[in-house]
Order: C-alpha cells, then sequence, then structure tokens
C-alpha cells in the first residue's frame, strides 16, 4: 500500500514539472498581413501552407503563406514571406513590397525613442510626445515637403501596435519591414539621448546704514552681506536623425543644442527637419 502511494506522488509530482515546463515553453510567432498576431507551434512548413497548433491542443491548423508576412521562431530566428504579386515563397531574408501596395510619396513618423543615457531609462510618454512634435512640424511645413504627404500618426501608430512594435523595440525593426508594414515608401526615424546635471550659482546682495560725522560726511555703517544660492538643473541632449526612402537611408545627422536647458531637443530637431533633402524653401 506505502509503495502504491510512493508511486502515485512521484507520478503526480512528474506531470506537475511536465505541465509547468509546457507552460513556460517558449512559442513561435505568426505575423499576418492584417497585422494579426499568432503565438504557437509551428509544425511544418510547405510553398503553400503553414501548419501549427495552439499551446495546450493536438489540433493541426493549415494557414495560407499568402497570408504570413513574417514568422518569429522560438529560437530567435525570423523568417519573412515575399509579398509581390505572384510569389508566395518564403525566404530567410527581407523582402519589399510590390510599389502598388505603397501610397507613394507619403512619409511616416516613427515613434521617437526618449533615452536617459546614464540610467538607460527610456520614457514612453516623451516618446509619443517627441513624435507627435516632429508630426506637426512637418504638417506645419507641407508646402515645403511636397510632394510628400505625412501619414496620419494614428494610423501609423496603429499599424505599429498591431505588429508589436513600440519606441522600445523600433530600433530593432528593419526599414524595409517597418515600410511594409505601414505601406509608405518614406520614413523619418529620430532618437533623443541625454543626460541630467546640476550646478549651483550664488549672488551675494551687500547693504547698510549710513550715518553723517561731524565733518558733514556720509559713513557707511553696519554693514549687512546677503548670499543666496540657486541650484540648476542642466540637460545635455544629444539628437539623431534620420530620413529613408524605399528603404535607402537618403539622410542622417546628428545634432547637440546649443543650450543645455529642459527642451533644447525640440529647436534641434527643427533645425535637423529644415535642412533635410525633402525641405524645400518657399
Amino acid at each position: 500500500m506505502k509503495i502504491r502511494k510512493s508511486f502515485l506522488i512521484v507520478l503526480m509530482s512528474f506531470s506537475f514539472i511536465f505541465a509547468f515546463a509546457q507552460s513556460g515553453k517558449k512559442l513561435d510567432k505568426i505575423i499576418k498581413r492584417d497585422y494579426q498576431i499568432i503565438e504557437c507551434t509551428i509544425s511544418k512548413i510547405s510553398d503553400k501552407t503553414v501548419e501549427y497548433s495552439f499551446p495546450g491542443e493536438t489540433l493541426q491548423i493549415s494557414l495560407d503563406v499568402s497570408q504570413i508576412a513574417k514568422i518569429d521562431f522560438a529560437s530567435g530566428r525570423s523568417q519573412t514571406f515575399d509579398v509581390s504579386s505572384g510569389n508566395n515563397s518564403p525566404s530567410s531574408g527581407s523582402s519589399s513590397n510590390a510599389v502598388s501596395e505603397f501610397k507613394t510619396n507619403t512619409i511616416a513618423v516613427l515613434p521617437i525613442p526618449y533615452l536617459n543615457s546614464d540610467t538607460q531609462e527610456s520614457s514612453e510618454d516623451m516618446a509619443k510626445f517627441a513624435q507627435n512634435d516632429l508630426y506637426n512640424k512637418l504638417l506645419d511645413k507641407s508646402s515645403n515637403i511636397f510632394p510628400l504627404t505625412v501619414q496620419d500618426l494614428r494610423t501609423t501608430n496603429s499599424l505599429l501596435h498591431k505588429a508589436g512594435i513600440d519606441h522600445n523595440n523600433i530600433d530593432a525593426t528593419s526599414i524595409e519591414e517597418l515600410e511594409k508594414i505601414l505601406g509608405v515608401d518614406n520614413i523619418v526615424a529620430a532618437k533623443v539621448s541625454y543626460t541630467i546635471g546640476t550646478g549651483t550659482t550664488s549672488t551675494t546682495y551687500n547693504s547698510g546704514n549710513a550715518k553723517v560725522n561731524d565733518n558733514n560726511k556720509k559713513v557707511k555703517t553696519n554693514d549687512v552681506s546677503t548670499t543666496t544660492s540657486n541650484n540648476q538643473t542642466y540637460y545635455y541632449y544629444t539628437v539623431y536623425f534620420d530620413m529613408y526612402k524605399n528603404k535607402d537611408k537618403i539622410y542622417s545627422q546628428t545634432r547637440k543644442p546649443f543650450l543645455a536647458v529642459k527642451d533644447s531637443w525640440m529647436d534641434s530637431v527643427n533645425y535637423l527637419l529644415k535642412r533635410s533633402p525633402i525641405y524645400v524653401k518657399k
């Protein structure tokens, strides 16, 4: 009886360990052309279909490769699929969309990583603020960037969100893939890196009372000296600014603002935009 109980305990332990291992198993990730993401285990890939199953299920599901843009395998390897007309075979490298699938002469503004170089912390709110600032600058200068039109920011961010891309991993995604996801032939990508410093300034004021002596001359007495100290915060920015057209980098500049104040990075962005090849003075 004791042996039987011991056997049951061991069996239950192995079952628990196996279930835990299964729950922690990394999954493959299928990214469809409509930007839906399927987390699964892929069992077979052919020229026409991909077969997979969901976690905890044995049912095999078949998906036509014409619906697939990319597969990120649990091993870390990625595989993109050619979306050109009449060719649905997988490829080990990246491949560009057919030109007709793009909105030609359209530029998209990517989320702008806003990174503290000392702590390596990235602010999501500031990344969105910086992206919105550059987007509005392009809209304000629409006559200067003609014939380009600016893709609506909500559209850009919605498509990136569906593809699982944000300010944290935007740098790890190729421009070719971003153009395919966003459906544009022009992209502006920027990054703001900064460090913070502090300093102290002191101001001294002297005052005193004057009286008249016996020779009718004013004499300063009871001198009072007051010193005021102020702590100042300094922001040292580096702005990276890149532009791409049809996968090719057409402009790349780095600039450090002259002033070390909190919003000085915005002036650098404006400076670099006006000197980019898409900007024409009117």
